[in-house]
Protein backbone atom coordinates (compact mmCIF):
# COMPACT_ATOMS: atom_id res chain seq x y z
CA UNK A 1 0.00 0.00 0.00
CA UNK A 2 0.92 3.05 -0.67
CA UNK A 3 2.09 5.41 1.92
CA UNK A 4 -0.86 8.13 1.89
CA UNK A 5 -2.88 5.39 1.23
CA UNK A 6 -2.09 3.86 4.90
CA UNK A 7 -2.30 7.68 6.73
CA UNK A 8 -5.97 8.50 5.08
CA UNK A 9 -6.51 5.32 6.27
CA UNK A 10 -5.56 5.40 9.88
CA UNK A 11 -6.93 8.87 9.80
CA UNK A 12 -10.29 7.42 8.90
CA UNK A 13 -10.24 4.54 11.35
CA UNK A 14 -9.29 6.79 13.96
CA UNK A 15 -11.91 9.10 13.30
CA UNK A 16 -14.86 6.60 13.66
CA UNK A 17 -14.97 7.05 17.21
CA UNK A 18 -15.86 10.16 16.94
CA UNK A 19 -19.20 9.30 14.33
CA UNK A 20 -19.53 7.13 16.93
CA UNK A 21 -20.46 9.07 19.81
CA UNK A 22 -23.01 11.60 17.83
CA UNK A 23 -26.28 11.47 18.96
CA UNK A 24 -28.97 9.87 17.52
CA UNK A 25 -31.80 12.04 15.29
CA UNK A 26 -34.26 13.31 16.91
CA UNK A 27 -37.79 11.17 16.20
CA UNK A 28 -40.58 13.34 15.03
CA UNK A 29 -44.33 13.47 16.84
CA UNK A 30 -45.45 11.87 13.91
CA UNK A 31 -44.40 8.13 14.55
CA UNK A 32 -45.89 5.36 15.96
CA UNK A 33 -44.49 4.17 19.57
CA UNK A 34 -42.69 5.66 21.98
CA UNK A 35 -40.81 9.01 21.70
CA UNK A 36 -37.93 9.67 24.48
CA UNK A 37 -38.22 13.31 26.70
CA UNK A 38 -34.54 15.01 26.67
CA UNK A 39 -35.85 16.51 29.84
CA UNK A 40 -38.62 16.34 32.12
CA UNK A 41 -41.68 18.49 32.33
CA UNK A 42 -41.84 19.46 36.03
CA UNK A 43 -39.28 18.87 38.43
CA UNK A 44 -41.16 17.28 40.82
CA UNK A 45 -41.51 14.29 38.68
CA UNK A 46 -37.41 13.69 38.68
CA UNK A 47 -36.19 10.66 40.82
CA UNK A 48 -32.86 11.66 42.93
CA UNK A 49 -30.71 8.53 41.76
CA UNK A 50 -27.73 8.84 43.58
CA UNK A 51 -29.34 9.56 46.64
CA UNK A 52 -31.62 6.36 46.53
CA UNK A 53 -28.99 4.02 45.22
CA UNK A 54 -26.68 5.38 48.02
CA UNK A 55 -29.23 4.38 50.63
CA UNK A 56 -29.66 1.08 48.69
CA UNK A 57 -26.06 0.03 49.86
CA UNK A 58 -26.20 1.82 53.21
CA UNK A 59 -28.81 -0.50 53.97
CA UNK A 60 -27.06 -3.79 51.89
CA UNK A 61 -24.28 -2.88 54.44
CA UNK A 62 -26.10 -3.13 57.57
CA UNK A 63 -27.90 -5.88 56.88
CA UNK A 64 -24.49 -7.85 56.02
CA UNK A 65 -22.72 -6.62 59.39
CA UNK A 66 -26.20 -7.13 61.37
CA UNK A 67 -25.73 -10.90 59.64
CA UNK A 68 -21.91 -11.27 60.65
CA UNK A 69 -22.49 -10.22 63.85
CA UNK A 70 -25.86 -12.72 64.37
CA UNK A 71 -23.14 -16.04 63.19
CA UNK A 72 -20.31 -14.84 65.76
CA UNK A 73 -22.59 -14.54 68.15
CA UNK A 74 -23.90 -17.62 67.72
CA UNK A 75 -20.51 -19.13 67.02
CA UNK A 76 -19.08 -17.90 70.41
CA UNK A 77 -22.39 -19.05 72.08
CA UNK A 78 -21.47 -22.81 70.73
CA UNK A 79 -17.76 -22.51 72.05
CA UNK A 80 -18.71 -21.66 75.32
CA UNK A 81 -21.36 -24.54 75.29
CA UNK A 82 -18.57 -26.91 74.02
CA UNK A 83 -16.04 -25.70 76.69
CA UNK A 84 -18.57 -26.05 79.41
CA UNK A 85 -19.32 -29.42 77.82
CA UNK A 86 -15.45 -30.64 77.78
CA UNK A 87 -15.46 -29.17 81.44
CA UNK A 88 -18.08 -31.39 82.54
CA UNK A 89 -17.11 -34.41 80.88
CA UNK A 90 -13.35 -34.14 81.46
CA UNK A 91 -12.25 -35.30 78.08
CA UNK A 92 -10.32 -33.17 75.69
CA UNK A 93 -11.59 -30.89 73.00
CA UNK A 94 -11.14 -32.56 69.33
Amino acid sequence: MRPVVRVLLVILLSAAPLFAQQPPPKPTAAQDGFVPVDTPTNQQETIPAARLVGIAYGFIWVVLLGYVWSVRSRLSRVEHEMDALVRRTGSTRP
